[in-house]
């Protein structure tokens, strides 16, 4: 089963753009890990074609708010449709399990010892000085920690959160997207 985890950043907030559709905002840097090859790879709005082949051959795409953010940013860019291919959003289900949603950072923190390195307003900053390296490594900063929470969750059936000093557990079971096959779709490949 091919599996891609990844995360994007973008150029402005959603105060800048007027509205809250994540469609109205603008890419700046996308980072996907590849299980296959266990690499990460970034890419810039100039080099997106070289990312579709990537996720059209895909099986499954893991994200953190993908559903919501990430896939909707993407589609603006895409000559098709990447709701087409299989996703499994860590946050829909994590809000399932739990009943409320959580950040990623609560959950690295509780399931990982870990916290972010940043956030995605600072990203945009970033982005108006020109510091596009600190975008990449932030962002596969954050591909990094949504690929170790969804292989915790899948390990031990459960994942946990940091909530001021506590840590608390909860149930989530991410088996069935395990076995899903045959969800890449075919716009840019040459085929």
């Amino acid at each position: 089963m091919k599996k891609i985890v990844f995360d994007i950043e973008t150029k402005n907030t959603f105060a800048e753009v007027g509205g809250r559709d994540p469609i109205l905002l603008d890419l700046s840097v996308v980072v996907a890990y590849d299980y296959e090859t266990d690499k990460y790879y970034s890419y810039q709005e100039s080099e997106l074609t070289k990312l579709w082949p990537l996720l059209e051959q895909a099986d499954l795409i893991i994200g953190y708010n993908s559903n919501y953010f990430d896939i909707p940013i993407l589609n603006k860019y895409y000559p098709g449709d990447l709701t087409r291919i299989k996703s499994l959003d860590l946050l829909e289900e994590i809000r399932k399990s739990l009943g409320k949603r959580i950040s990623l950072d609560m959950v690295a923190g509780g399931t990982l010892g870990k916290a972010k390195s940043a956030n995605g307003l600072q990203a945009v900053e970033w982005w108006k000085e020109g510091k596009i390296d600190e975008i990449i490594k932030y962002c596969e900063q954050d591909v990094r920690v949504t690929k170790e929470v969804h292989d915790y969750a899948l390990a031990n059936k459960e994942l946990k959160y940091k909530l001021i000093n506590e840590i608390k557990s909860f149930p989530i079971d991410l088996s069935a997207y395990d076995n899903l096959k045959g969800g890449g779709i075919n716009y840019t490949l040459p085929f």
